[in-house]
């Protein structure tokens, strides 16, 4: 049974030493692409959407002095962007980013002029299907058109593009700024040579490109729901949010699940469950609680209030954002299991094992954390068996530089290797 238990320091030594050597491997498997295919520079970008990740993905090439034009239909968005980016040459601890000037535009003809045109809008297929139709006349012959899409297939959305082996999926993990990895998925179109300017642009601006398969979620996000979903199932079993979080981040992560699911924003995540709903079929149930704080309006930090609230004067969230919607919504024992890959009982059964949340605060803490993490093992091994990425390292390496799993215990599946093992029957893990 694989734990996660905390590491001693010769274990610390040798993940950090795995991290090195992934890092090693995956810039030599770029290398490789980019010598043996030859591909058009990349030298002026054009983002569509001006919303939390567009405007971030922007701020990103405009840091790496990469011009870039930033286009939404949306006034307010582009007002909105414009004070981020401003925020974001603002001296913070003695740090601001020197920010190449971004070009905001509501006309598509200004993007004419980029060799890369990036899609960031709603996690909707047919939105982004129309969005394509109407850009296209006005993108260059040689432009390469590519969609931050989280979760739906490439395919999917190539499907009735004119160009389909100019069409490529890209995804920047968030936050942007602190996550080296980006995913670069090809689609059955995809020619070689648009792959490899899309990995060379991706190290020029300063990312850690990894190729992985098609298919719903791509590798970042099917572990991170994966994982998110088990927070849920815990939340609706009646652990405080605040102990899972407490738990997650004494683990190692970057933030707790719940605080996360805020940041990244409630109506964000329920559509991705929903895109992996219709795709995986009875694998993935939706989130009743979800449904009812997106319903509620209490979307995260967007709107003030998620699974914690955002008083503007405040330091930092606290707990409550949920009880207000569970206030008018009803109890908050639910059947549980947005996106739920690998379970079918309800959440107040499966919250057993975590035992008495009144007891030993290490336990509770060592359990929350197998209940979040074994999800993912399992996951990972889906992930592995259907060949979405070649080998272990690669999975560890997404969930290193792409999701903020703690560095020093070396990766999801390399911390648990022995553990693992059984699962593939003497599959290489890397």
């Amino acid at each position: 049974m694989p734990n996660f238990k905390r590491n001693d320091r010769s274990t610390v030594s040798s993940a950090l030493e795995n991290v090195r050597r992934m890092v090693s491997l995956c810039r030599e498997s770029c290398q490789r692409i980019t010598e043996t295919t030859a591909a058009r520079p990349i030298r002026s970008v054009g983002v569509v959407g001006a919303g939390i990740m567009g405007t971030a993905i922007a701020i990103e090439h405009a840091a790496h002095s990469i011009p870039v034009v930033l286009m939404d239909k949306n006034p307010e968005a582009l007002r909105l962007a414009a004070a981020s980016a401003l925020a974001a040459v603002q001296p913070c601890a003695g740090r601001a980013l020197p920010l190449q000037p971004i070009t905001y535009t509501l006309d598509a003809a200004d993007l004419g002029g980029c060799d890369l045109v990036l899609e960031s809008i709603v996690e909707k297929r047919p939105a982004k299907q129309s969005l394509y139709s109407s850009i296209r006349s006005h993108l260059a012959d040689r432009a390469i058109l590519a969609t931050n899409t989280s979760t739906i297939p490439i395919a999917r959305l190539a499907a009735g593009l004119a160009d389909p082996g100019r069409f490529c999926g890209l995804h920047f993990c968030h936050p942007v700024r602190l996550r080296p990895l980006v995913e670069v998925i090809p689609g059955p179109a995809t020619s070689p040579e648009i792959v490899a300017a899309i990995v060379a642009y991706a190290i020029s601006l300063g990312k850690l490109p990894l190729i992985v398969a098609d298919g719903p979620g791509f590798v970042v996000n099917r572990l991170l729901l994966t994982y998110l979903n088990e927070a849920l199932v815990l939340v609706t079993a009646g652990v405080p949010i605040q102990q899972i979080d407490a738990a997650m981040i004494e683990f190692g992560m970057p933030l707790g699940p719940l605080e996360l699911l805020d940041e990244i924003g409630l109506d964000t995540a329920l559509q991705s469950g929903i895109v992996l709903a219709e795709i995986f079929g009875e694998r993935s149930h939706g989130s009743e609680l979800l449904v009812r704080l997106v319903k509620a309006e209490q979307l995260g930090m967007k709107t003030g209030a998620g699974f914690y609230s955002y008083p503007e004067k405040m330091p930092g969230p606290s707990c409550g954002g949920i009880a207000e919607a569970l206030k008018t919504s009803g109890s908050p024992v639910l059947v549980a299991g947005a996106y739920n890959y690998s379970h079918s009982a309800t959440a107040p059964e499966r919250a057993e094992n975590l035992g008495n949340t009144k007891g030993d605060k290490l336990a509770n803490s060592a359990a929350i954390v197998e209940r979040l993490l074994l999800p993912m093992v399992a996951e990972a091994a889906r992930v592995l068996a259907e060949k979405k990425v070649a080998s272990a390292w690669e999975i560890d390496l997404a969930m290193i530089f792409g999701l903020g799993f703690p560095l020093w215990r070396g990766g999801l599946l390399w911390s648990q290797r022995e553990g693992v093992r059984s699962m593939f029957s003497g599959k290489d893990l890397g």
